[in-house]
């Protein structure tokens, strides 16, 4: 089967021919690398800020919490977000490109204004899951413009996605599961006004913004597990992996994966917004639907990459992403199964499932990056940076799991740790060595992205 059959029948992304809507791409795809970029920076600080000697440069906890809350937004929110309005632009038509525009400009915006916002007196920071803010104005006028910027991408998305096609192939599978997860987004804005709503007088402070986000971010997970999917998939297809499964199945998987999602309104019609029932009902939603789709699409890929009768697939950037993002995704599923109480075991978890998703897209972009027009990245780095931000990942859990077995407690700093043991000092000193190392693999990737970028522009 020649090169242009085989990509035509298998798993891939396809790119518009409209150059607007590849310029929107663009646009998406340099402000999750420009998010990464300041969210290293934060994460040097929160990872210095906790490291046995070198806290003691860091004595403000209140300095730990602002880097962490500024962190995590821009990873969970702006990173992943922008490599989802990337995927969403170049499965749109040409329809309301205006509206493209308006929601990458918003987005944009919103992003440089909470980036600011500890720089202009913004302080009180609350660690709520899923979304930690400062509590101050300037920083939820940066947190309302990406937000609302969001809402225009779903919106279009849902309007101006190309269709899946009459016949099912793989690339129809593709949109099929991008379209998934834009329902999965349309859930978790509506989500978010419901709780709104929802939420009593009384709630005040961290409690508020608890309530407010609870539905709404374990729902926009889905979103982020369906599109982890696709790019496994599309991952599996460049690194020449012959997929095992058909088209049809794989769609009939994106449909299961949404399934859980639409039982979102059924949550709050029967439970009052501040009862637990509301909250362990959502915990039981990601916890027993968020693997009904990744759990046999990981496996499918799994097996087929063991099987192939041409042996083990190449060595590439692509494939060693795919890899190591397999490994950080089960492995954060197993540290899920030992939470026991608030200790550094929870974010050992949902570390795991973030840096697998954060190493899927770049695998990814490293195979989108030429079809968008910029120079293909090439190299021995470019094989290397996936296991090396892996392997630090893969240090940087295991050590929380592991202190967090020893009783450190999680969202601490300095003093608060409570490091009196040589366990706990031992396992917070792995932690940030792993967590340098997977510095240095987020810097060789950003490196690399930037020559590809600049040598397309300068025409090298």
């Amino acid at each position: 089967m020649s090169e242009e059959n085989r990509l035509v029948d298998s798993f891939t992304l396809n790119i518009p021919e409209d150059r607007a809507n590849i310029n929107i791409s663009i646009g998406w795809l340099l402000l999750a690398i420009g998010s990464m970029v300041v969210a290293g920076i934060f994460t040097i600080l929160v990872v210095l800020s906790r490291v046995l000697y070198t806290r003691e440069f860091f004595p403000w906890v209140d300095f730990f919490h602002t880097a962490l809350v500024v962190h995590v937004d821009l990873t969970v929110l702006t990173w992943f977000l922008s490599f989802a309005g990337l995927f969403w632009t170049l499965n749109s038509t040409r329809r309301c490109i205006l509206c493209g525009w308006s929601g990458l400009c918003l987005a944009v915006v919103g992003t440089l204004v909470i980036v600011c916002s500890p720089f202009l007196g913004a302080g009180m920071p609350f660690m709520n899951n899923y979304v930690p803010v400062l509590q101050d104005p300037i920083f939820f006028i940066g947190l309302g413009a990406f937000g609302l910027g969001f809402c225009v991408l779903v919106l279009r998305g849902l309007f101006s996605s190309c269709p899946v096609g009459a016949s099912i192939s793989g690339s129809g599978a593709i949109r099929f599961g991008l379209y998934t997860a834009l329902i999965a987004a349309l859930f978790s804005i509506l989500a978010l006004l419901a709780s709104w709503y929802g939420i009593p007088d009384y709630a005040q402070g961290e409690y508020f913004f608890e309530l407010l986000f609870w539905g709404a971010g374990h729902t926009l997970q889905f979103v982020h597990i369906q599109l982890v999917l696709i790019v496994w998939l599309c991952l599996a297809t460049v690194a020449g992996i012959n997929l095992k499964i058909a088209p049809r199945i794989v769609l009939l998987m994106f449909a299961i994966g949404l399934m859980p999602v639409l039982l979102t309104p059924v949550i709050y019609v029967m439970f009052d917004v501040s009862s637990g029932n509301h909250l362990q009902a959502f915990t039981w939603l990601m916890q027993y639907g968020g693997g009904i789709a990744a759990i046999p699409i990981g496996l499918t890929i799994a097996y087929s990459m063991f099987s192939g009768r041409n042996g083990f697939p190449e060595v590439s950037g692509e494939r060693n992403a795919l890899i190591f993002s397999f490994i950080l995704f089960a492995t954060g599923g197993v540290i899920g199964l030992m939470i026991s109480g608030s200790n550094t075991i929870v974010p050992a978890h949902y570390h795991g499932s973030i840096t697998a998703i954060i190493l899927a897209f770049m695998g990814i972009t490293y195979h989108l990056l030429p079809r968008l027009g910029f120079k293909k990245p090439e190299g021995k780095m470019v094989r290397w940076q996936p296991v090396i931000y892996g392997v630090g990942q893969m240090m940087h859990i295991s050590a929380l799991a592991w202190s967090g077995g020893h009783g450190v407690q999680r969202k601490t700093a300095g003093a608060a740790q409570e490091l009196d043991t040589m366990e706990k000092v031992l396992g917070m000193g792995i932690m940030g060595l792993g967590g340098g190392i997977a510095i240095i693999g987020g810097v060789i990737f950003l490196v690399i992205v930037f020559r590809s970028m600049l040598a397309a522009r300068s025409g090298y």
